[in-house]
């Protein structure tokens, strides 16, 4: 069992804990990139705060109801203030994506759509790295095509280094990846239940 089985409601010896064992090696992986963003070796680059922030924020803006109430407890359990801080930050950028331009033959593909605006009080609630963050992932998670290495700046002038920077973006990557996994296998459960 791992977190994915977790979240999907997936029970030892069930018929989706079969499925999922068909591929071993990327439900090993799955759970190793999870462990290795969760309890790293050396978290300095990142606190583990600011991966339950972000990992609550993600998993929210993503609709996936199991994975917003399993990250939202580790954050309320690390930190109740910040926690309260990143709900109100969900409702303030949620949305549907993704959202973005293309140019050249894709252009008429383009989707507008908002970007996330904090208020002032919310912003001092989060502070200045958090704040840079969740800026940073709501991009990454709902406008996706507007990634561009200015939208790294922000990150910088907040204290952000290189390789925090990396382990912000492999995180967002990671949920949105167990996100989609999990909102599968929950769908292929309900089927299963009929």
């Amino acid at each position: 069992m791992d977190v994915i089985d977790t979240l999907s409601g997936i029970d030892a010896g069930s018929r989706l804990d079969e499925l999922r064992s068909h591929r071993l090696e990327a439900r090993e992986q799955a759970q190793a990139t999870y462990d290795a963003l969760f309890s790293p070796v050396d978290d300095s680059a990142m606190s583990p705060v600011e991966r339950q922030a972000v990992a609550a924020f993600v998993a929210a803006l993503f609709d996936v109801p199991s994975a917003e109430q399993y990250y939202g407890r580790l954050l309320a359990d690390v930190d109740p203030a910040i926690a309260a801080a990143v709900t109100d930050a969900v409702e303030l950028g949620r949305g549907a994506g993704p959202y973005g331009a293309f140019h050249g033959d894709l252009a008429s593909e383009s989707q507008p759509g908002p970007e996330l605006f904090l208020t002032p009080q919310l912003a001092d609630a989060l502070g200045v790295r958090l704040v840079a963050a969740l800026l940073h992932a709501h991009m990454l998670a709902l406008h996706p095509r507007d990634s561009a290495r200015d939208r790294l700046q922000p990150l910088v002038d907040a204290g952000w280094s290189a390789d925090g920077i990396v382990t912000l973006s492999q995180l967002v990557s990671f949920l949105a990846f167990q996100v989609r996994v999990v909102a599968g296998l929950t769908v292929l459960a309900a089927e299963g239940s009929r």
